[in-house]
């Protein structure tokens, strides 16, 4: 199945005061972008690091009251910081809150920082990925036994394009997967994808292709790269944007996405 072409914007959880980061996500619905994303950091990832900055849950839940059309979501989530019971309550609540417009986006973490500032073991790659592994059964289990469950299938977005394990999770669990890739990489990486769906007995069709999408300068859409992404089945754009800045790029992202579903 063919999903229709759709825009997220990831509004950064910092150097910016909470008012502004409010007032940029009703900026964002109001243009009609069709998701709302911040990321599961404790520290800025750029600029002054030790800025200011905002825990993510709970603005997803502000999010959640303060929109009424978009979605929603972390992208992504750290699965390590929160017991895998209480992330499907988390979850489950906002799916609530909003009226079934969240969207689960989890991945096994990176940030060192985040991990030895906050007390949690940092591990290796492999052992976080192990680690999501067994905990995404765990979350989804957990929604069937919430009073009251869900109000909708909460769709789960995976990040990553690790062959050996985290593509085998995607095929496992996401409903949308967010690749890093570009174009010519993603060739491969939609083969391993392949690969592992049909070991664990899943139609990729099934599975929404997302990407990251970059200027070439302001305001100024790589169409190319866009073009290319959109032809090897991708449908969910994202852009990443700090709170207050110039919504030229999302309006041009905005505008591809309109000329493209016609």
């Amino acid at each position: 199945m063919r999903h229709p072409v759709r825009v997220g914007v990831q509004v950064s959880n910092q150097h910016a005061p909470y008012t502004l980061i409010r007032d940029t996500v009703r900026q964002l619905e109001d243009l009609g972008v069709d998701i709302i994303f911040n990321w599961d950091h404790f520290f800025p990832l750029t600029g002054d690091r030790d800025g200011l900055h905002f825990e993510a849950w709970t603005m997803l839940g502000a999010i959640a009251e303060q929109t009424s059309r978009v979605e929603f979501g972390p992208l992504v989530n750290c699965n390590v910081y929160r017991n895998a019971d209480l992330q499907a309550d988390m979850a489950r609540t906002l799916d609530h809150i909003s009226g079934g417009r969240f969207i689960f986006g989890t991945g096994s973490g990176w940030f060192e920082r985040d991990f030895v500032e906050y007390g949690f073991d940092f591990g290796t790659v492999g052992s976080r990925l192990d680690a999501l592994a067994v905990d995404l059964p765990r979350i989804r289990d957990r929604w069937t036994k919430l009073n009251p469950v869900p109000s909708r299938d909460i769709p789960i977005l995976i990040g990553g394009g690790g062959e050996q394990k985290t593509l085998k999770i995607v095929a496992e669990h996401a409903d949308i997967w967010h690749s890093f890739a570009d174009p010519d990489t993603l060739v491969r990486k939609l083969d391993v994808l392949r690969h592992w769906c049909e070991e664990v007995g899943r139609d990729i069709s099934e599975i929404e292709f997302s990407t990251g999408t970059s200027l070439r300068g302001p305001g100024t859409l790589d169409h190319t790269s866009l073009e290319k992404y959109h032809a090897l089945g991708v449908t969910l754009f994202e852009i990443g944007i700090n709170a207050g800045a110039d919504l030229a790029g999302v309006r041009a992202l905005l505008a591809w996405r309109d000329s493209v579903e016609g």
